[in-house]
């Protein structure tokens, strides 16, 4: 009933990272931001230190993306970046209670996190939004977009991508060009074959691949590494293949874009 809650519950069983989402006019409560994003860490990260994976050395306080058994899935540093759009035709026709064109919506709003650049780099919530005939607070003085996309490592560190792709409209391909891409796992799932001794799913050769760029349809996810080792220091850019969503609607030079800062 309106106005009311519910807590439920489920088991964690995989680790990886998911995604969550309305499931009541999925379409229309997606486009305003009822969505996010999930992780489940691997009970790996909790072994005690010194544990040997497969010639690993396991220190406390060291994390991974999967249960790997090797170490081949560790990390220094997360930054979750879900990808999104919308349509301000759409946004504007759902506030004035006009009959919603879900067959005409066409995005003019690429984002991370829910932000276009380079609002995506800043570090800090978005201001509330004002009400441009009131001048005040349109949303009661909330914060908006408390996530920033921005990716910050020292020269070394390996740093995990949690790559997501929540749009209702659009596939999208993202590159960061001058760094290397390991993807280790699609769809919450590492990325490993069968093991031919029959210890199961995801227990056999490693399936991991370099790439230059990945591409996630709605839906989808992917675990990407960067390993900054022999990097220069400088600044690099995430951004999206698809050129024409390097632009807030009429302004260019925004869209779909992030800066991941290596010191």
């Amino acid at each position: 009933s309106m106005g009311s809650s519910i807590t439920y519950y489920y088991n964690l069983v995989e680790p990886g990272t998911f995604m969550y989402h309305c499931h009541v006019e999925a379409t229309e409560h997606m486009q305003m931001g009822m969505l996010g994003n999930l992780y489940v860490s691997p009970a790996q990260n909790d072994l005690p230190g010194n544990t040997d994976l497969s010639g690993f050395a396991h220190q406390t306080g060291y994390k991974y993306v999967y249960n790997d058994g090797d170490g081949s899935t560790y990390y220094d540093v997360e930054v979750p970046i879900q990808l999104g759009s919308f349509d301000p035709a759409f946004h504007d026709a759902s506030m004035t209670v006009q009959p919603l064109p879900f067959a005409e919506m066409k995005d003019k709003y690429a984002m991370m996190n829910g932000r276009g650049y380079p609002d995506t780099v800043n570090p800090a919530p978005l201001a509330s939004p004002i009400d441009p005939e009131t001048g005040e607070s349109a949303n009661g003085g909330k914060q908006s977009q408390p996530v920033s996309s921005l990716v910050t490592a020292t020269a070394g560190q390996k740093v995990l991508l949690r790559l997501s792709n929540l749009s209702v409209t659009n596939l999208y391909t993202v590159t960061a060009l001058g760094l290397p891409m390991k993807v280790v796992g699609v769809g919450a799932a590492i990325l490993r074959g069968p093991d031919p001794d029959g210890a199961g799913p995801g227990k056999g050769p490693d399936l991991f691949y370099d790439t230059s760029s990945v591409t996630l349809g709605g839906g989808e996810s992917a675990d990407v590494i960067i390993d900054t080792t022999g990097i220069p220091a400088g600044t690099y850019f995430l951004y999206t293949a698809n050129l024409n969503y390097l632009s807030n609607n009429t302004e260019d030079y925004g869209g779909m874009m992030t800066e991941i800062v290596i010191n």
